[in-house]
């Protein structure tokens, strides 16, 4: 395993498998096989999580999953996107700091933010765009559809190896109330836990 800096280190240790609902264990699980059946066969893994607009859940998913896959040395990439394109939210990204990331966010419309969680790795790309997008390179993956608007509307995802629904609740409802730290929190640290669950439970044999 990877060390994370020490903020960061701070908040996963309080991530824990059993607060997760065995209804969202069994939501998560075909995530977990598709991991390890592609490790087994000493293939890379691609993770595309998508969501409508890019710009808070898949984004979340994106930075958790790929710190999750660095931490426990194993070889998958993951990438983000949407059916639209709108820019990485602003709320998002101030949560992602407070968990102890290190956040490089350049001026601009959409800009391209660089997430850290450690120095010494290079940091994890993100900015806001469509599902296909060039920056989403991987020839096969599998969708991770982070809310059902984007789900029930990408019937068809070209290059797809499995198509995976694990639909988080949208922190978006918290903007400009007095909850918006603490509602952007909980989602990035749901998805967080269950990311570090998902990855966790993979043994590399690649």
């Amino acid at each position: 395993m990877i060390q994370l800096n020490s903020i960061l280190e701070s908040t996963v240790a309080t991530f824990n498998a059993d607060s997760i609902p065995e209804e969202r264990k069994a939501i998560l699980k075909p995530l977990i096989l598709y991991i390890q059946q592609k490790l087994d066969s000493n293939q890379h893994v691609s993770l595309n999580f998508i969501c409508t607009h890019n710009s808070r859940r898949s984004q979340f998913s994106q930075v958790w999953a790929q710190t999750a896959a660095s931490y426990f040395q194993l070889p998958v990439s993951c990438y983000s996107g949407g059916v639209e394109e709108t820019a990485f939210h602003p709320n998002a990204i101030a949560s992602l700091k407070r968990a102890g990331f290190v956040i490089e966010t350049p001026k601009g419309e959409n800009p391209v933010v660089l997430v850290s969680f450690n120095s010494e790795f290079t940091p994890i790309k993100t900015f806001s765009k469509l599902f296909d997008h060039r920056e989403n390179k991987a020839d096969a993956f599998a969708a991770v559809m982070t809310c059902s608007h984007a789900d029930e509307n990408c019937p068809f995802i070209p290059g797809t190896e499995k198509r995976i629904a694990l639909n988080y609740d949208d922190p978006k409802e918290f903007d400009g109330t007095s909850r918006v730290e603490s509602g952007y929190d909980e989602r990035s640290m749901q998805i967080g836990n269950e990311m570090w669950y998902v990855f966790s439970s993979i043994t590399n044999k690649a």
